[in-house]
């Protein structure tokens, strides 16, 4: 293959570490001055690294990523990252956590079309477990609350005589403003209480 080997990397925050997909570009052969690098969501595209990176790519040169999801969050963003790359920017991507989605020179017709294939299968699948990842988050957060566990600021302890209180609230034998003060909080406490 002629052209330049470049390298990609990007974690979704500025805490996480980018170790592991620097040492696996390293030892693919990728040169530490050609990595890039992204420390924030990859939501979109308006990434520095990642823009830099693509604009200084030529026809010929090969990009190197630890995981196709390196291209996008989502089923459409990938495919589409991978089409500019592939058939406008005329570049070779290597995915080095699926060798089947290399694109190299050397590779003929078929293998180039499996490679299409695989990565519309793969791209789907990670979707679909970014999708199901929520919806179990929302199902654990929900089960969380129904066990009574708070979210946001730390919430404080309901007080033992709580379900009494709010029973009382409830079939109209006190108003929320007492209801607060047989607990020993504010009205606004007891009917934030009451809502989660």
């Amino acid at each position: 293959m002629n052209g330049t080997t470049y390298g990609y990397m990007r974690v979704s925050t500025r805490e996480q570490n980018e170790d592991r997909q620097r040492i696996a570009m390293l030892e693919s052969g990728v040169p530490e001055e050609n990595l890039y690098l992204d420390k924030q969501s990859g939501k979109d595209f308006k990434r520095p690294g990642y823009r830099t990176l693509v604009e200084k790519l030529k026809e010929g040169d090969t990009l190197v990523i630890k995981s196709i999801d390196r291209l996008g969050r989502n089923y459409d963003e990938i495919l589409d990252q991978w089409r500019f790359l592939t058939r406008e920017k005329r570049v070779w991507i290597t995915v080095l956590d699926m060798p089947m989605l290399d694109t190299g020179a050397e590779r003929d017709l078929l293998s180039r079309l499996i490679s299409e294939i695989m990565l519309q299968v793969l791209s789907y699948v990670a979707q679909q477990e970014r999708d199901f990842i929520r919806q179990r988050q929302s199902e654990g957060i929900a089960a969380a609350k129904l066990r009574g566990v708070r979210f946001g600021q730390k919430a404080l302890p309901l007080p033992e005589n709580f379900d009494e209180i709010r029973k009382k609230w409830e079939n109209g034998e006190i108003s929320a403003t007492k209801a607060g003060q047989c607990l020993g909080v504010a009205r606004n406490t007891f009917l934030k209480w009451v809502r989660v």
